[in-house]
């Protein structure tokens, strides 16, 4: 399970998160105050699937100004 800590943009967030088809398949969970948690496929590395979710977002026009944090849970 990976964390997005992030007060703006979370429906975009778990847009692009739960839309992206690649190396990593981000299933949303659930959502508590500014706290986005997400199920990962594959699970063997969280912490690579956290540092991806951030590129992602960072690569959006809005997610290079987004104050958010990416985190293995």
């Amino acid at each position: 399970m990976i964390a997005i800590n992030s007060p703006q943009k979370q429906d975009d967030i778990i847009k692009l998160l739960t839309e992206y088809e690649g190396d990593f398949k981000y299933e949303f969970v659930k959502k508590t105050g500014m706290k986005l948690e997400f199920k990962v496929t594959p699970d063997n590395d969280l912490d690579a699937a956290a540092k991806f979710a951030k590129n992602l977002i960072k690569g959006e026009t809005w997610g290079t100004v987004l104050f958010f944090q990416a985190i293995a849970e």
